[in-house]
This record gives structure tokens, C-alpha cells and sequence, in this order.
């Protein structure tokens, strides 16, 4: 009854003025006046103040329609789903996560579907749209097309040829007493050096388990190649296993000429490196004699809105509000982050950025993150022992096999 009493009042106000009109549409009438909103909104760490501007420009957007009381929190992105899981009551009203999370958390019921899905297609690249989508039903607003990684390389140092191959970049760094970096302690990176070859990793029907034939003892490229491999890169001179953020303080501090990374880093890595500040596609690498490409993981960022927020309506605007066009804008000037919208994505601003030109280089050789929970541990298990020289020295394959089991563990 009140719905019926609420929608006649607006056509009356409509037939008044178009312009109340539009405000009335605005205002949800179980939210208007002077209802006090608390909304609790997780994101990285390198995105407080960016969030900040945002969740400003909201309330300035939405002044006099509630009392809004909106904090930001930060909250890696990766661990996001197994936080908010740990209680979905007590988590952030509109969160961001990566999109290999979007499965688990549709399932256990913490997303609604998205009401005005078909407006949040039309604006946003059809790769974002589907990497959101669970059953053909859309769970949470596209905010980035970008959640990949690349090369990043100082020109000074490093030659266009060198850059194409690791043993080239490996030279040049030991060469001049400085360090190429990659983070072997993430399986999202180690993906690389398998990726490109005949072994397979990826999901099973059931959406939680994995197969992975990463250990396989027979083809052009067997586990055992690409293991005895990473042993020599780990062996150079010019190679250091670090984390993203000690890759980008080796680039402060002029240790590190080259690592791989993504567009996140890129406002940090031009204003470090200057006019000298390079980005590629991965190297090749040397693999049993042969040069394989090295691969990437891709995917998006994406916001969602927990289906056990108090205020709901809220919280899907304010989510649809940070995904919009202009602050997807903002977001990559500030950020340097690729876009999902497709009229920001489409600007010459973002055509001529040499870390998406580079990310774009590389998603020929890229394949959407699609791996259960069990992947990531073992592989790190596994990748860290080979960049510390393998000092138990146990057998390689031994070390494959146990991997590749616990990656396929129920």
C-alpha cells in the first residue's frame, strides 16, 4: 500500500515539475529525509584517498536525501571473500574484490543480483560484464578491466631487444649491478612460466576443485622443464624474488630496473622512472632449450554490494556511483587503472597509456583466473622453494607431485 501511495504521490509531483520529477525518482521513500545511513565501503589500501574523493562526491550528490555516516576501510582485495564470509552480517555494505571470488560469494548468497543489469551492460566491455556474471544473472558492478600484469622496464638500463626475452633482461641487470623482480611467493604470478605450455590447470564442473597436470612427465614441455628453469633464473644474479611492494621500493630506491607487475604500480613506476619508464608484454623464457612465451593471468576488478546490508538501496547506489564514468575517469588519472567503461576505455587518454598499450600487448597471451582455493598455497609452496635454490634438494619431481596433488585436493 505504501508503494501505491508513494508512486502516485511522485506522478503528481511530476505533473508539477519534471524536475521534482527526477528527484523523487532519486530518493528511495523507505531512505528519504533525514534517515540516518551508515555505510561501511573495503577497498586497497593505495585506493584510501581516491575512495575518499569518491564517497564525497556521493554525499555532495545525494545532500539533504539522508544523514549519511559513509567510512572507508581498507581490506585487500584478494582476501576479501573469506573475510566478508567469516561473517557476512558484520562485513562492509559495498566491497572490492577480485572477479575469480564472484562464484563462491553469489553462492553462499552474500551478492544479490544486480536490479538495472541491462543499463550496467551497455556501459561496460563485454570480457568486465561476463566476468561478473554468475548463470547469466549479473552480481556486482565492473570497476576495472585491468587485473593483470605485465613488464615494467627502465629504458636506461634496458635495450628494446633486451626486453624481449628474460635471459636478456637477466643480463642487463646483473650487468649493471641492479635487479629484475617477480613475485614467486604469489601463484598468481608463478602461473607464468606454465601457462604457455601443454601442462593445464583450471577448474572442474563442480566450481571448487581444480585438475592440474603441472607435474606431467611427458610432452615438449614437462613440469620438470619448466621447474629446472625457474632454478636458473632463481640462480642469476640479476633476479630477486619480491613482493609488489618491494618491487616498487627497489624502483624508489633505484635497485631494481625491471619487474613484473600491473597498472596499479604505474603512476608510482613514471614518476620514479620519468621519460626512461618503459612497459611491455612478458619476456620470453629459455624452457627446455626452446624460448616460451611467459603467460598471465587476467581478469577485473569488481564492487559488490552485500545482500545483507541495512540499507540496500543505498549501497547499490553508492556502488553504481564509484563504477560510473567519471569516476572510472578519476580512477585511472589518479590510479592508473584500466577502465570497464567502455566510453572511458574508448578515450585517447587511456589509448595512449603505455601500461595498458602493454596489458593489452599481453592478453593474447592471457587466460581469465578460473582456479578453486586449493591452487594458490601448494604452487607457493612449490615456487618458493625453487627461488631459494631449491636448498633442500629434493627432487624436482617429487616437489611437482606434491604440488599438483594438493592443487587437486578436495
Amino acid at each position: 500500500m505504501k508503494k501505491r501511495v508513494c508512486r502516485l504521490l511522485i506522478g503528481i509531483l511530476c505533473t508539477v515539475s519534471l524536475t521534482g520529477c527526477d528527484k523523487a525518482q532519486k530518493t528511495d521513500s523507505s531512505d528519504a529525509g533525514n534517515q540516518k545511513v551508515e555505510l561501511v565501503v573495503w577497498g586497497a589500501e593505495e585506493d584510501k584517498e581516491l575512495m575518499t574523493q569518491i564517497i564525497q562526491s556521493f554525499q555532495t550528490n545525494y545532500q539533504g536525501q539522508a544523514d549519511f555516516q559513509i567510512s572507508f576501510e581498507v581490506q585487500g582485495e584478494s582476501q576479501c571473500k573469506d573475510v566478508l564470509l567469516g561473517g557476512l552480517e558484520e562485513g562492509a555494505d559495498v566491497f572490492t574484490f577480485a572477479d575469480d571470488q564472484v562464484n563462491a560469494l553469489a553462492a553462499a548468497g552474500a551478492l544479490d543480483p544486480i536490479e538495472n543489469a541491462d543499463e550496467i551492460r551497455s556501459k561496460n566491455l563485454s570480457s568486465a560484464v561476463e566476468a561478473a556474471t554468475v548463470n547469466n544473472q549479473l552480481y556486482a558492478y565492473p570497476l576495472t578491466a585491468d587485473n593483470g600484469y605485465f613488464l615494467y622496464y627502465n629504458k636506461q638500463y634496458i635495450s628494446e631487444e633486451q626486453v624481449k626475452t628474460l635471459d636478456g633482461i637477466l643480463d642487463a641487470a646483473a650487468a649493471s649491478g641492479k635487479q629484475f623482480t617477480m613475485d614467486w611467493s604469489s601463484a598468481w604470478y608463478v602461473y607464468s612460466f606454465f601457462g604457455n605450455t601443454n601442462l593445464q590447470v583450471g577448474l572442474n564442473d563442480d566450481g571448487i576443485t581444480n585438475y592440474c597436470t603441472w607435474n606431467q612427465t611427458d610432452g615438449d614441455i614437462r613440469g620438470i622443464d619448466v621447474a629446472q628453469s625457474m632454478l636458473q633464473i632463481a640462480g642469476s644474479p640479476g633476479f630477486a624474488n619480491r613482493t609488489d611492494e618491494e618491487f616498487l621500493s627497489g624502483v624508489k630506491n633505484g635497485s631494481v630496473i625491471a619487474g613484473i607487475s600491473g597498472v596499479w604500480n604505474s603512476v608510482a613506476v613514471t614518476e620514479s622512472w620519468g621519460e626512461n619508464t618503459g612497459a611491455a608484454k612478458l619476456p620470453t623464457y629459455t624452457c627446455n632449450g626452446k624460448q616460451l612465451q611467459m603467460a598471465s593471468f587476467s581478469g577485473c576488478k569488481l564492487i559488490g554490494v552485500n545482500a545483507y546490508s541495512e540499507h540496500p538501496k543505498w549501497a547499490a547506489r553508492l556502488a553504481e556511483w564509484i563504477t560510473n564514468e567519471d569516476n572510472q575517469r578519476l580512477r585511472f588519472e589518479m590510479r592508473g587503472q584500466g577502465p570497464s567503461n567502455t566510453a572511458v576505455a574508448d578515450s585517447s587518454e587511456i589509448q595512449n597509456s603505455p601500461a595498458i598499450a602493454a596489458l593489452l600487448e599481453q592478453s593474447e597471451f592471457s587466460q581469465i583466473q578460473r582456479v578453486g582455493g586449493k591452487f594458490w598455497d601448494p604452487v607457493s609452496e612449490f615456487a618458493g622453494n625453487m627461488a631459494a635454490g631449491n636448498p633442500s634438494g629434493q627432487d624436482l619431481q617429487e616437489q611437482l607431485d606434491v604440488m599438483a596433488e594438493g592443487v587437486c585436493a578436495r
